[in-house]
């Protein structure tokens, strides 16, 4: 009999649902405390998130398109 638990990824608290990882330098950014920045044409095609220390080397404007960066 199952009680309704939901266990592993699938979990409320689990990271998954709220970390995402730097396109230049691939560090893990958590959406709720860091500084994110993503391209809002690309963020869904690419996964296009960057750290703030990486959108300032590419001056607030995404690599792919040229589009100014946003903070989520």
């Amino acid at each position: 009999m199952s009680l309704g638990s939901i266990y592993g990824a699938n979990a409320m608290g689990h990271y998954g649902w709220i970390t995402v990882r730097c396109r230049l330098c691939g560090k893990w950014l958590n959406i709720t405390k860091d500084e994110v920045y993503a391209c809002p044409k690309d963020k869904d095609r690419y996964r296009a998130y960057y750290c703030a220390a990486c959108a300032r080397t590419l001056h607030y404007k995404c690599p792919y398109c040229e589009s100014e960066l946003e903070v989520l």
